[in-house]
């Protein structure tokens, strides 16, 4: 999130349009692969997927110092690990979505996924911080290290899972492209889950518009250090701790059908307090700002992706999520490439501007949905798909 376009500005002193196209490279592979990756998913087990996913980023990561340390590092290289490692977190993503109701039960989805939103965040609160004071302490390049480390770490936890995963149904007949169109059918085919998917594809179009440019923004407009970004964007991020612990309460309160069009519209106003970012005091409208949005990012989430899970036959699981996914990140590399180009045409604070005002109409999807109506969603036998 923070050291690889840090990498690239401080290090290899891109440009911001060569940012822009880092950021749009790391979720390009869920349009590439990530269809595919769904029907596959579903044909095998999920947990040693999930292992070669974390084994694959590790190395991808760690070939960044070699090469600094031999000089060769370029802009091309950034590229490359980029594409790839996106590649690697479709198959993880994917399958790890897919693995949590076989290991908690439909029943305690809500909880279970609040519990990894909770890991995420406190994540996210550490990771910018640690990666700031490490590029400070031993220059961009190898403070990456620190992130193929973590990725060796996740393979040796979920390799540490011990129940036994069952086996996925086996047809006797398999075609890839009927496969992939089941997941496609199910998902355009169910009026709220089709809704969703505009919400959360048009909010992250434009937050990774706000990605390809803030740290540029950040190191070149506001002049911060790497060590203060980090401290920064983890204040924010501290908002989706707290959305994570409170996201099964708020949804039991108020009904999962609300929360998550609530959480959207309650919070996305406050990104506009973001684009205002300045020294000193100024930087408490960005902590402010990110905090909120975290809070309810991390609310919606938790809501949303509970319901596809309950609502979702098993068998499909996989390319359920990854036609959500390919609908959702699809459009980031879009949004990315975006970011790039508008802050190199209108600058880099205008293109806040526009990132923080399209977070905010990315709700009218979910407003013009039936959730409106309803306190809680409905569940797979009621739901006519």
């Amino acid at each position: 999130m923070l050291v690889l376009p840090l990498v690239a500005v401080l290090y290899l002193h891109a440009t911001t349009f060569e940012v822009g196209v880092l950021t749009a490279l790391e979720s390009l592979a869920f349009l590439l692969v990530g269809l595919p990756a769904g029907a596959w998913c579903d044909r095998v087990r999920r947990r040693p997927v999930m292992i070669a996913g974390d084994l694959v980023r590790a190395a991808l990561l760690a070939s960044i110092p070699a090469a600094a340390a031999l000089g060769v590092l370029t802009v091309g290289q950034l590229f490359a690990v980029a594409l790839v490692h996106g590649v690697a977190t479709v198959f993880f993503d994917v399958s790890y979505q897919s693995y949590l109701p076989s290991l908690v039960g439909r029943r305690d989805l809500v909880e279970g996924n609040a519990k990894l939103q909770a890991s995420q965040s406190v994540a996210q609160v550490a990771g910018p911080t640690l990666g700031g004071f490490l590029v400070q302490l031993f220059t961009a390049p190898f403070a990456v290290l620190a992130d193929a480390v973590s990725f060796v770490v996740s393979a040796a936890c979920v390799g540490a899972i011990r129940r036994p995963e069952p086996p996925p149904e086996r047809p006797g007949q398999r075609h890839l492209g009927r496969e992939i169109g089941e997941g496609l059918g199910f998902v355009f085919r169910h009026p709220i889950l089709r809704m969703i998917a505009g919400t959360t594809g048009t909010s992250n179009l434009f937050s990774s518009a706000f990605a390809a440019v803030v740290v540029v923004f950040l190191v070149r407009t506001v002049h911060l250090s790497a060590g203060a970004i980090g401290v920064l964007m983890s204040a924010g991020s501290i908002g989706g701790v707290l959305g994570a612990v409170s996201a099964a309460a708020i949804a039991r309160r108020i009904g999962q059908a609300r929360t998550i069009w609530l959480s959207v519209v309650a919070t996305s106003p406050f990104g506009l307090l973001i684009p205002l970012t300045g020294r000193g005091g100024g930087l408490a409208l960005y902590a402010v700002g990110s905090f909120v949005i975290s809070i309810g990012v991390v609310v919606y989430n938790v809501a949303q992706v509970s319901f596809r899970q309950a609502l979702c036959p098993a068998r499909l699981l996989g390319r359920m999520n990854a036609t959500m996914r390919f609908l959702v990140w699809g459009t980031m590399p879009f949004g990315a490439l975006l970011g790039g180009a508008l802050g190199t045409w209108i600058g880099l604070r205008p293109t806040l501007w526009v990132s923080q005002i399209g977070e905010i109409l990315a709700a009218s999807w979910v407003l013009a949905s039936p959730l409106r109506g309803l306190r809680d969603l409905p569940t797979a036998d009621a739901t006519n798909v």
